[in-house]
């Protein structure tokens, strides 16, 4: 098998341009999915079974259905009725986010349940009510908890903005299937792709394993 580097060489610029957007996207992403998962988080976690049911229904649905199929139905189905023509772009980040919501408000969901009762009960027995226990005790033990699967959630979602391609919103994956058919040629533009994802999971991983050896150090600080 003969490997023609010139084809990688005149997609550079392009692969370059798709893994920024790929990270960007997957960062609006994850962020938007943090702050929607904490709130449902919450709202699963109510005592009224009432306001529990909306929340599970959400969770059930997004994780229950493949990520394509909400990218198709978000891009074509809800998308067109604010905005004409679509937005690929946008159309992945409200894929993503509302998609890792589901996921990111389980793993909030029990880091809050990890923690003792008794941390509750104490800040409520200081005069704390029930929001500002949860604010000033509970979460900031959670969050430490939490950020393991929180980065692992956030690998997979570098991985899973390549369905994007399908929708040709211009990351990454995108451009590895444009060189592939304009080349006639697989082996070149999506191993030069899976190198670039390799890289960057790899590089996200170093850096998640470095914040927990950080967070671990300062609490026996």
């Amino acid at each position: 098998m003969d490997f023609r580097f010139d084809i990688v060489t005149d997609y550079m610029p392009f692969f370059l341009k798709g893994m920024g957007i790929t990270i960007g996207v997957s960062l609006a992403g994850v962020l938007i999915g943090l702050i929607l998962g904490l709130l449902i988080a919450l709202g699963k976690m109510s005592s009224n079974k009432w306001i529990q049911l909306p929340f599970n229904i959400y969770i059930n649905i997004f994780r229950g259905t493949p990520l394509l199929v909400q990218l198709l139905i978000i891009h074509f189905g809800i998308v067109p009725l604010f905005m004409s023509p679509s937005n690929p772009l946008v159309s992945l980040v409200i894929g993503l986010s509302l998609n890792s919501a589901a996921y990111i408000a389980e793993i909030f969901r029990a880091g809050i349940q990890s923690i003792d009762k008794g941390q509750m009960e104490a800040a409520r027995s200081l005069g704390m009510t029930r929001v500002q226990a949860m604010k000033l005790v509970i979460l900031p033990q959670a969050v430490k908890r939490v950020i393991p699967p929180l980065g692992n959630e956030f690998i997979v979602l570098l991985k899973e903005s390549s369905l994007g391609s399908v929708l040709a919103a211009p990351e990454l994956m995108y451009w590895g299937r444009a060189a592939a058919g304009e080349y006639i040629r697989v082996w070149e533009p999506y191993i030069t792709v899976a190198l670039i994802y390799l890289v960057l999971t790899l590089s996200l991983t170093y850096l998640m394993n470095y914040v927990e050896r950080r967070m671990s150090t300062d609490d026996q600080r």
